[in-house]
Order: structure tokens, then C-alpha cells, then sequence
């Protein structure tokens, strides 16, 4: 619940709970351009509306990390907190996995199948900003070439909802504008020092606003 999406300011939403918030957008996001795909024809035999949701909530399941490890730890390197941005880092006690692969691990190993509709969307959700997904995404042969618009669709949804939370967050500082109070919080802002949370992705940190999105739940 209190993942980040990314371990660094300068990528999107960096901050606790930011995972849930992305996935969330994704799937509003998917589902809306699913409505404009429809509009323009595409064919909806393909894929259900069922696999479309399922794939947005899932295509970033990897961050999580698995059982025993996180994916994103906080950043104990305060240089690389100051100059880089990084609030988060890699945990390297975690095996390597791509995060799409870890996705489908995941779910498989809790029991959870997939259909191959939905398989294939969280495989290629990164489209081609992931060489591995050239093979699928890049044949000239129709025989060859996916069969499910579901694939776009995803991926769609995800570069759109990145898109707006960094432009969310960086818009205003780009232009200098004085930055709007936001409902997202990072590991260094609105600090409460009498009010502590120790949860298992951040250690022990000290935030109003971490506050406040609990007692929302």
C-alpha cells in the first residue's frame, strides 16, 4: 500500500502510497481509452473488459518486490538523496527479475492464473521502450503480429498516467511557479516529529500527510 512507483524525483510518483495511486490511473486510464478503441473500431472480440482491468492492475506488480524483500527501500545515501533525487534505491538483496516478469511470478506462484490475453498485456505493458518486447511488437508479418489490441491498450494507459503524474509534479517547477499544495507526500515533507509510522517499505519516517492517507483507509 505504501510502495512508491519509482525510486527517484525525477520519474513518477515517487513517494509513499504512489504505486497504488499509478495503478489506480492506469486502470481509469485504460478504461477510457478502451471506450475511444471501440469508437474507432477496433475489434472487441479480442479481448475482454474483464482482461483490460485485470492487466492495468497488475502490470506493475514486480515493484512490489516478493515475499520476503522489497523492491524500494529508502535511501540511506544522503548524497544521492540530496543531488540525485533518490528517496528510494534498489533493494539488492532482492533476485533480479524484470518487473513484468516479476509481475507474472507473482501471480502464478499465489495461485492467481492468467489467461493469455492478460499474459501477454503485462509482458509487453513497457511496449518498446523494453528491447525484449521487440519480437512481439515489432514483426511485419500478419501471421505473426499480435492478435489483441488489449496489448496497445495497456501500454497506452500506462505512458498516459506517467505522463500526467510527472507533469503533475514537475509542470509547475519547470515554469518557477510557486508549486500547489498536493495531496502526494514524499520522505522529507510535512514531517510531524511526534507522530512516528514504522511500516515494512519505509523503516521508520515521520509525516503528517502519511498520517492523514491512513486515516482515510
Amino acid at each position: 500500500m505504501l510502495m512508491p512507483a519509482a525510486h527517484k524525483k525525477e520519474y513518477h510518483n515517487a513517494f509513499p502510497g504512489g504505486y497504488v495511486d499509478h495503478v489506480l490511473r492506469v486502470v481509469d486510464c485504460a478504461l477510457k481509452l478502451n471506450d475511444v478503441w471501440v469508437e474507432m473500431g477496433v475489434d472487441e472480440s479480442t479481448y475482454t473488459k474483464e482482461e483490460l482491468v485485470f492487466a492495468s492492475l497488475n502490470h506493475d506488480l514486480g515493484k512490489m518486490g516478493d515475499e520476503q524483500h522489497d523492491a524500494y527501500i529508502p535511501q540511506d545515501d544522503q548524497w544521492r538523496k540530496d543531488k540525485l533525487g533518490e528517496d528510494y534505491k534498489f533493494n539488492d538483496r532482492l533476485e533480479f527479475m524484470s518487473v513484468p516478469d516479476r509481475s507474472l511470478h507473482l501471480l502464478l506462484s499465489h495461485g492467481i492464473s492468467v489467461s493469455k490475453n492478460e499474459w501477454l498485456a503485462i509482458k509487453l505493458h513497457d511496449g518498446l521502450y523494453d528491447d525484449a518486447n521487440k519480437p512481439y511488437l515489432m514483426s511485419w508479418s500478419p501471421e505473426t503480429k499480435p492478435r489483441t489490441s488489449l496489448i496497445y491498450i495497456v501500454h497506452q494507459a500506462d505512458l498516459m498516467a506517467a505522463r500526467i503524474e510527472f507533469e503533475r509534479e514537475w509542470n509547475p517547477k519547470l515554469k518557477g511557479e510557486k508549486q500547489v499544495k498536493s495531496n502526494n507526500f514524499n520522505l522529507t515533507t510535512n514531517k510531524a516529529p511526534k507522530q512516528t509510522i514504522k511500516t515494512k517499505t519505509l523503516g521508520s519516517i515521520e509525516s503528517t500527510g502519511l498520517m492523514n492517507m491512513l486515516n482515510d483507509l
